[in-house]
């Protein structure tokens, strides 16, 4: 057992468990949600109704002993410490939770739109996805301020396992809204296809070329840092790093500087699509898509840009747009950039194999060497991603039952994100980052990020996207 296959079945596990809907047996429904909160006391609760009358509290130790038991399993497989890792995933798990819990508060996560329902003036507009960074500042003091702390945690210390089962289970959701929008939006999914196909390739490239040709970096760098700019940040760049055998560290540096500059994105781009891009609301909406680099943060981007351009028309000329289809765009464009990971680590697992790593006096690459390269976690993803997909299209009546689905797994995907980037920041000691090189790094994330991909993007929905319009609400 590797842990590449450990992530594939702990992730498909999961997957299954939550299926149970299907046929009346709620298995997940325990799972701890956490919602934007003002007060403490409810911000936790079951993630199911089925579940309603267990307190959040409880909800969170059966989470946790849950994800305790199927983790120790897959450790022990793996010939793991496993008295280590009980000890030490108690801690992880936990301070991981609590900066989770940290990042929902409404003065931190609320965004613009929600502000009025909260009763706040203001927020940092964050979204939940702050707990992403809470754990990993948390993780960083922990991990170079507190080394013998860290070392003690250190067999429950695995980022890479995380996020791998993390995307296989996040494969069923996107499967879900893929299905949720042919229905609703055929002509957006095309147009937003070529969208994404086209920024894709020119991304990519660009970002590559700039990485090896003007700062020296080597292919083993280029690639993840490519993928993860240009594509869906963290998830990329692990699936990316999988695919040519880098090592973890770079990976993990990449995911940081997704999670820290995506902030920024959502912070910034839906006041200048407010301001210039009014007139436009879908290229506004697909703008947000291609170029902010996390699932919640790019929706986020398209849920404040729907609301602040649907304003500014309101205001300006008296139209009144439907409500969403800005943030459908985003949605749609996001999730099928998203679909594109596993065709493109496994392009990459291809190249790297036949040309970038080939070995000499061999003609052609052996299948075999390709199939050891591709990185397995990519194929759970694929295969949930499918079988979602095609059961929602193919039976759109049980869509309701198959959002209850997706909705509990989601809850465990986001607690091994948010495990993720905990025991990143606990991995990544300062020093050693300088001495790899993330100065550097995050140079070439700032130069290419508002140095062409935010103009680019702009530019590819302009085209796609222009002249399409909202329906007008009489």
């Amino acid at each position: 057992m590797s842990e590449d296959w450990l992530s594939f079945w702990l992730g498909l596990v999961i997957f299954i468990l939550s299926m149970g809907i299907f046929i009346g047996i709620d298995l997940l429904g325990w799972g701890a949600n956490t919602s934007v909160w003002t007060n403490l006391s409810k911000s936790l609760s079951p993630v199911s109704k089925t579940y309603a009358g267990l307190p959040g509290i409880a909800s969170v130790l059966f989470t946790f002993a849950f994800m305790l038991i199927v983790l120790g399993i897959g450790i022990k497989l793996l010939g793991g410490d496993l008295k280590k890792f009980v000890y030490g995933f108690v801690f992880v798990f936990f301070i991981s939770f609590i900066c989770w819990l940290i990042g929902h508060w409404a003065w931190i996560a609320a965004t613009k739109d929600e502000c009025a329902k909260f009763g706040l003036p203001w927020s940092l507009n964050l979204t939940g996805e702050a707990g992403f960074i809470v754990a990993l500042i948390v993780g960083l003091i922990i991990g170079n301020f507190f080394p013998k702390f860290s070392e003690l945690l250190k067999e429950a210390i695995k980022p890479e396992l995380y996020i791998k089962t993390a995307i296989v289970i996040m494969g069923a959701g996107l499967g879900l809204k893929a299905a949720e929008k042919a229905g609703l939006a055929s002509t957006i999914m095309f147009v937003g296809l070529c969208a994404i196909v086209c920024a894709y390739l020119i991304y990519w490239a660009l970002v590559y070329f700039i990485a090896r040709r003007f700062f020296g970096f080597s292919k083993e760098w280029a690639a993840p840092l490519a993928s993860g700019i240009s594509i869906c940040g963290v998830s990329a760049a692990i699936a990316t790093g999988g695919a040519i055998r880098a090592r973890p560290v770079i990976p993990i540096m990449v995911s940081s500087l997704v999670v820290i500059f995506a902030v920024v994105e959502l912070l910034v781009l839906p006041f200048l699509a407010q301001t210039f891009l009014w007139k436009e609301p879908l290229v506004a909406g697909a703008w947000m898509g291609l170029v902010v680099k996390t699932d919640g943060a790019a929706v986020a981007s398209g849920a404040i840009t729907d609301g602040l351009v649907r304003a500014k028309a309101l205001a300006m000329t008296g139209v009144r747009y439907q409500e969403g289809w800005i943030l459908m765009t985003s949605t749609t464009v996001k999730v099928f950039i998203d679909v594109f990971i596993g065709i493109w680590a496994f392009i990459l697992a291809i190249i790297w194999s036949a040309k970038i790593e080939k070995r000499q006096g061999v003609d052609k690459v052996r299948g075999i060497e390709i199939w050891q390269r591709f990185p397995k976690f990519v194929i759970g993803y694929m295969l949930t991603f499918i079988l979602f997909l095609a059961v929602c299209l193919g039976y759109p009546a049980i869509i309701g039952t198959a959002k209850k689905v997706t909705a509990e797994a989601d809850i465990f995907r986001q607690l091994f994100f948010v495990l993720t980037f905990f025991t990143i920041g606990t991995v990544s000691n300062f020093k050693k980052l300088r001495e790899e090189g993330i100065g550097k790094l995050a140079l070439i994330y700032i130069l290419c990020l508002f140095g062409f991909i935010i103009w680019i993007g702009l530019l590819i929905s302009w085209l796609f996207f222009q002249g399409a319009k909202p329906p007008v609400i009489p």
